[in-house]
């Protein structure tokens, strides 16, 4: 496999950079504005070139300066825009938060650089997310589809293309490739070579009609045995540990006491949705939940099964697949917003995987001089994973009890089972 260069922005606790390089790509510059990063960085990376800087003041000619050398056209840019501002779970401002707007700084410099192709991470949020998103004034200078779902997401494609570089978007789960957590995300490949990069099928799953290895468990990387490299924690308050305590491994708020639920929960117990992750206690029979930067909030809880706290920086660390002698710089708190923020380096791997393909194929191809053939593909490899259920025809579900109930005549779990990932 032949090692090729690249150039990672946003580049935080370095998850999606360690599956880069476990996949035969070479880093030669990087670039990350939070100190606490950097300094991670240079705990585990020490003759990395590091541009402690805003990506907004990053330019073809600075990166140049750090690798050493012209990085023009070099083989891969990679990099994770903030975010925050696409997730389902926030506020989705979308370009009207600061965060969100660097995504074009990405662009920016994949125009100025010009490499051979490009890996943009993100949430899966993004592929959802308008241009102009509901509730945000505006000066009406926007069309009536830039209100649109996914308006943002086409925006990007669109001005990839412009300047020559054919684009494919993947929704997946890590859970789906060998990671031992449920993580969707979206992954956008783009190249200057109309190859398509042939993203793999799920090569893991929960679901026993797709005769696939099962997915791996909490268990299976924090259980018997488990060696806990930082022992550090962020750990749940007096008062949440009381409620914690009275939840079952594998168990969320809905088993407790109604008149607890209430209590614990305030407002939110009348709220709309599952909010599964309220008073969340993991189980080692199942994948880990996302990893979370707040583990000890009660509403992401990532309470271990056994021990009564939240899980620690090792614990965390382990689930995201870091190597054991990874180092994070900072407080527990400061440890925790990196990892739950990583890409997890699996997901990298296997995305690395795919473009040394590409790029190896392209080695006898012409770049394109004009709109690819196939444009601007959003395809689904079953990214909405499931494997618990806590309630279910009006009862709640022990802890142990997975999303396919057993109980079930095969019949009705086959039909269950259609939803097989469509690739498109």
């Amino acid at each position: 496999m032949r090692v090729r260069n690249y150039i990672s922005l946003f580049s935080g606790g370095m998850g999606l950079d360690i599956g880069l390089e476990r996949a035969g790509f070479n880093c030669v510059a990087c670039n990350e504005i939070d100190a606490l990063a950097v300094e991670t960085i240079k705990l585990n990376k020490p003759e990395l070139p590091v541009i402690p800087d805003s990506v907004e003041r990053v330019t073809l000619a600075t990166l140049s300066q750090s690798a050493g050398f012209d990085v023009s056209g070099i083989d891969l840019l990679a990099g994770g825009p903030p975010c925050q501002a696409f997730s389902v779970f926030g506020q989705r401002r979308g370009l009207h938060d600061g965060r969100g707007r660097l995504i074009f700084e990405f662009f920016r410099l994949v125009d100025e650089v010009k490499p051979k192709a490009f890996l943009m991470e993100n949430v899966r949020g993004l592929h959802s997310m308008p241009l102009v998103p509901k509730g945000v004034e505006a000066d009406g200078s926007f069309l009536p589809e830039h209100t649109e779902p996914g308006s943002l997401l086409r925006e990007l494609i669109r001005l990839f293309e412009r300047v020559g570089y054919r684009v494919d978007c993947y929704l997946v789960n890590s859970v789906n490739y060998g990671a031992p957590q449920i993580r969707e995300r979206l992954l956008c490949i783009g190249s200057r070579f109309d190859i398509d990069p042939d993203f793999p099928a799920p090569e893991f799953s929960n679901r026993p009609s797709d005769n696939l290895p099962p997915f791996r468990t909490l268990g299976d990387v924090i259980g018997t045995g488990f060696c806990d490299p930082d022992p550090s924690v962020m750990n749940f308050s007096q008062r949440k540990l009381k409620y914690l305590a009275m939840v079952p491994p594998g168990g969320n708020w809905r088993n407790l006491p109604v008149d607890v639920q209430k209590e614990s929960m305030g407002k939110s117990w009348y709220l709309k949705g599952g909010r599964s992750a309220y008073w969340r206690k993991l189980s080692f029979d199942f994948p880990s939940p996302t990893v979370v930067t707040m583990p000890n909030h009660a509403g992401t809880s990532m309470c271990h099964p056994i021990d009564l706290r939240a899980l620690t920086v090792g614990e965390m660390a382990a689930v995201q697949e870091f190597p054991s002698d990874w180092k994070f710089a900072g407080s527990p708190t400061d440890k925790c917003r990196q990892i739950g923020n990583a890409v997890p380096p699996r997901l990298g791997q296997v995305a690395g995987e795919v473009l040394q393909r590409l790029l190896q194929i392209s080695e006898t191809l012409a770049p394109l001089t004009g709109k690819p053939a196939t444009s601007g593909r959003i395809v689904h490899i079953r990214p909405h994973v499931r494997t618990r259920s806590y309630f279910k025809d009006g009862e709640v579900i022990g802890g142990h009890t997975g999303y396919y109930d057993p109980r079930k005549p095969l019949a009705e779990e086959r039909q269950l089972t259609l939803d097989i990932a469509t690739i498109a």
